[in-house]
C-alpha cells in the first residue's frame, strides 16, 4: 500500500461493522463485510472508516470499552466457525430484527454461541490450528494476559466493578494473581480464543480490502472506561483514590450538543505518571491500533492540549475546569517509537488557538463537518473555500444527524444559506453536500453511508448525551441503489479522489 495514505486525495464511507446486514442480530466480520468492501470498490472509494472496534461498555457505546487493546467479541462472525467444524450451522438459528440491533437479545445469544464454538475448537481443532492459537497468544501477551484475567474475574464477580472485588484481586496481590490464573484457567483460555478469532477475522477483511485498493480507518477513543482491564492493570496511570475510584472524570463543557455538557465518566489520566513512564502504554496502544487499521482517527484530540476535568460527584459536566494535557511530549514519544503517524485529529467542539497550533506542529489533518458550516456566513471555517489541504471533510460524523435529518431540523437561516451555497432546493441536499466536500481541497472526503443513500433522521447512528436508540442502526442491501453507487463513483472520479495504491 502507499507509504503516506494521508497525502493522496481520497474518498470513503463511514460505517460501523454492527450496521452491516447479516443473520445473527448485528453486523459482523462475516460475508457481508467482504461484500461491503466490494461495494466500496465499485463506488471507487478507497477508505472505509469504522467506529472503535473494541469491546463496548455501558449503553453499548464503542467509546466506553473494557479494553483499549482487545476487540469486540460481538463482531466475530460464525460462518468461518461452521466451515472449521467448531459449531453446527443448526445451532445458529435465531430470530432477530434485520434493521435494528437489539443488544439485550443479541449479546447473550452471541456469547453463548461463542462458548459453544470454543468447546468445538477444544474438541475438534487440528494441531495446526492449536499451534496458531498459542503462537498468536504469545505474540499478544503484553496486553492479553491482563485482559483475559480481567474478563475471567469480571465474569466471576459481576456486577461488581473491579474496586469492589476481593481486595487482594482489586489491588493485584502477586500471590492472588497466580492463584486466580490457575483457578480461572479455562475461562482465561476462552477469552483468549475469542480475541484470537477477532484478530484472525479482521485481518482477513483488512487483507481483502487492500486487494480492492481500500484502506481501513480506525477510531481511537482518547479515554478508557474505569471498569476496564487497562485501569485495573495500571491504576497508577489514572487519577484514582486509594480505593481505586475516580476522583475526577472526563467530559466536555456545554456545547452545540448539550446545554449541560457531556459527562462521559471515564477516569482521567495521570499525565505526569505517563510521562515518567515514557508514555509506554500509549505507544503500545497506538502500535496495536496501527495493526488493525491503516489510518487512525483519534477522538477528542482537544484532550491532548487541555481537557475538561469534572469532579466525580457532579451529575453533569456543567461544573468543571480545564486542565493542561501532555501537549507535544506524547507525540514526540510516539513518533520516536513508531515513526510517521497516519493519524486524523478529531478537533471538533470548543477549539482554542493552542489546540490548533499543537495539531499543526505535529502535522495531523483536522476535521471539518459540513453540517456545521451554515450557521454563520462565508467566512465560516467549515465552508470548503476556507479549508487547507491537510483536512478531512465529513458531511457528518456518527454524532451528527443524517444530512436529510439535519435539513429537516436546522434553522431557517441555515437552510437559506445552504440553499444559496449548495445550489439546492433540498431534495438532493445529500448529493449537494457530498459534492461540496469532494470538490474541496481537503485531502480526504468522508460521508456516512446514510448520506449516500439519502436517508432521513430516523437512520441516525448516535445522539450525543443520550442513552436511547444509539448504536443500533443497520442497513439492507436492497437499499443500495445502483444509480447511487454510479453517482458516487462518478463524483469520486470527477473530484480526482481515486487514489492509486502501490506495493
Amino acid at each position: 500500500m502507499v507509504d503516506s495514505p494521508l497525502k493522496q486525495r481520497r474518498a470513503g464511507v463511514v460505517l460501523h461493522p454492527t450496521s452491516l446486514p447479516g443473520p445473527h442480530g448485528s453486523g459482523d466480520f462475516g460475508p457481508n463485510a467482504f461484500r461491503f468492501v466490494d461495494w466500496l470498490h465499485s463506488a471507487r472509494q478507497t477508505l472505509w472508516q469504522t467506529l472503535p472496534l473494541g469491546p463496548v461498555g455501558p449503553g453499548h457505546s464503542p467509546y466506553m470499552g473494557s479494553s483499549a487493546f482487545a476487540g469486540n467479541p460481538y463482531l466475530i462472525a460464525f460462518e468461518p466457525m461452521v466451515e472449521r467444524g467448531w459449531i453446527d450451522a443448526g445451532h445458529l438459528q435465531g430470530e432477530f430484527d434485520a434493521l435494528h440491533v437489539s443488544y439485550q437479545d443479541v449479546v447473550p445469544w452471541r456469547m453463548q454461541r461463542l462458548r459453544e464454538v470454543f468447546a468445538g475448537f477444544v474438541k475438534h481443532s487440528q494441531a495446526t490450528e492449536q499451534q496458531a492459537f498459542y503462537a498468536w497468544a504469545q505474540s499478544q501477551q503484553a496486553w492479553l494476559d491482563d485482559y483475559t484475567l480481567f474478563m475471567a474475574l469480571d465474569n466471576r464477580y459481576s456486577p461488581a466493578l473491579w474496586p469492589d472485588w476481593p481486595p487482594e484481586l482489586a489491588h493485584r496481590d502477586p500471590v492472588a494473581m497466580v492463584k486466580a490464573r490457575l483457578e480461572h484457567a479455562s475461562e482465561i483460555d476462552f477469552w483468549c480464543f475469542v480475541q484470537w478469532q477477532f484478530d484472525v477475522q479482521w485481518q482477513a477483511i483488512k487483507n481483502y480490502a487492500h486487494q480492492k485498493q481500500v484502506l481501513l480507518v480506525g477510531d481511537l477513543p482518547i479515554f478508557v472506561a474505569h471498569h476496564s482491564a487497562d485501569c485495573w492493570a495500571r491504576p497508577d496511570l489514572y487519577v484514582l483514590d486509594q480505593a481505586g475510584q475516580p476522583t475526577v472524570v472526563a467530559g466536555v463543557p456545554p456545547d452545540f450538543f448539550s446545554d449541560t455538557g457531556q459527562r462521559w465518566g471515564n477516569p482521567l489520566y495521570d499525565w505526569a505518571a505517563m510521562k515518567r513512564d515514557g508514555y509506554r502504554w500509549w505507544i503500545e496502544r497506538v502500535r496495536r491500533q496501527l495493526t488493525l487499521a491503516d489510518i487512525v482517527r483519534i477522538d477528542h484530540f482537544r484532550g491532548f492540549a487541555d481537557y475538561w476535568e469534572i469532579p466525580a460527584d457532579e451529575p453533569t459536566a456543567a461544573r468543571g475546569r480545564w486542565q493542561p494535557g501532555p501537549g507535544d511530549s506524547i507525540f514526540a514519544a510516539l513518533t520516536q517509537a513508531l515513526g510517521g503517524l497516519p493519524i486524523i485529529a478529531e478537533d471538533l467542539g470548543i477549539i482554542t488557538p493552542e489546540v490548533t497550533a499543537l495539531r499543526e506542529r505535529i502535522g495531523f489533518p483536522g476535521m471539518k463537518v459540513l453540517q456545521f458550516a451554515f450557521s454563520g456566513d462565508e467566512s465560516h471555517v467549515f465552508l470548503p473555500p476556507n479549508y487547507e489541504t491537510n483536512t478531512v471533510v465529513y458531511t457528518g460524523t456518527h454524532d451528527n444527524d443524517t444530512v436529510h435529518g439535519w435539513w429537516a431540523t436546522c434553522s431557517a437561516q441555515e437552510r437559506d444559506f445552504a440553499k444559496y451555497y449548495l445550489h439546492t432546493d433540498g431534495s438532493d441536499v445529500h448529493w449537494a453536500m457530498l459534492r461540496a466536500g469532494a470538490m474541496s481541497v481537503a485531502c480526504i472526503s468522508l460521508c456516512q453511508l446514510q448520506d449516500v443513500l439519502g436517508l432521513d433522521g430516523t437512520h441516525r447512528m448516535n445522539t450525543p448525551g443520550t442513552m436511547t436508540d444509539c448504536w443500533t442502526w443497520r442497513f439492507s442491501w436492497d437499499w443500495i441503489d445502483p444509480e447511487a453507487t454510479q453517482q458516487l463513483a462518478a463524483l469520486t472520479v470527477q473530484s480526482e479522489r481515486v487514489a492509486v495504491a502501490t506495493n
